[in-house]
């Protein structure tokens, strides 16, 4: 029980952090040396500038098609781990040992624990390939060397380490759901001595009686 309970909060932390991850426009962040007053923000769906005022400015991208194919990518994986992981936690939901559904079916219930267990796996795996990628690719434009250096470089954004715990979370969080729908598997309930006790005894009550019944008839 203390597993379940601990994987399926790794798996909402994980969720919702992939959630925010997803919307949020701090995939990568633009200092300009020109003006150090702004700072350029790109995330998966629109641009922002923010001002030393603190008004922030957001563009959303023209295209689909126009994007780097690693956004393209970004957006679909990362729309497929959300959706991934609420059906993970709907079904881990259902398997878990607290919850009344299918409670005269445990079979069904290590059913669902096992495939949300699954399911949550495979939402980390999903957060983690397009962080991970843009990542690359940033590290791999900032160290360019055929960029000159007055270029300014787009950096690591917030939201880069963000969806990196939300893989981790969702992964390790499966895996704990998935490993105790296991063990439970393997556990064999065994059953008490005690209920033949009284059928045993009503037999031997029986064998007494037949010989006072007798002297009785006698």
């Amino acid at each position: 029980a203390k597993a379940q309970g601990g994987g399926m909060l790794l798996a909402l932390l994980g969720w919702i952090s992939s959630c925010v991850t997803t919307f949020v426009p701090l995939w990568k962040n633009l200092n300009l040396d020109l003006n150090e007053l702004e700072v350029w923000n790109m995330g998966l769906w629109q641009v922002c500038i923010t001002q030393e005022e603190g008004v922030v400015e957001c563009q959303a991208h023209g295209s689909f098609l126009a994007l780097p194919p690693e956004l393209r990518i970004s957006r679909l994986l990362m729309c497929l781990s959300n959706g991934l992981g609420l059906l993970g936690c709907l079904l881990t939901a259902l398997g878990l040992e607290g919850w009344r559904t299918c409670e005269d079916k445990p079979g069904r219930k290590r059913q669902l624990l096992l495939g949300g267990g699954v399911t949550l796996g495979m939402a980390g795996i999903t957060t983690l390939v397009p962080v991970s990628w843009v990542a690359y690719n940033t590290v791999l434009d900032f160290w360019d060397e055929t960029v000159p250096d007055i270029v300014p470089r787009w950096e690591f954004g917030e939201a880069t380490f963000l969806g990196w715990f939300a893989g981790a979370f969702l992964a390790a969080g499966g895996l704990l759901l998935a490993c105790s729908a296991r063990s439970t598997t393997t556990a064999t309930p065994l059953a008490p001595a005690c209920r033949r006790a009284p059928a045993a005894r009503g037999l031997a009550g029986g064998h007494h009686l037949h010989p006072k019944n007798a002297d009785l008839v006698i």
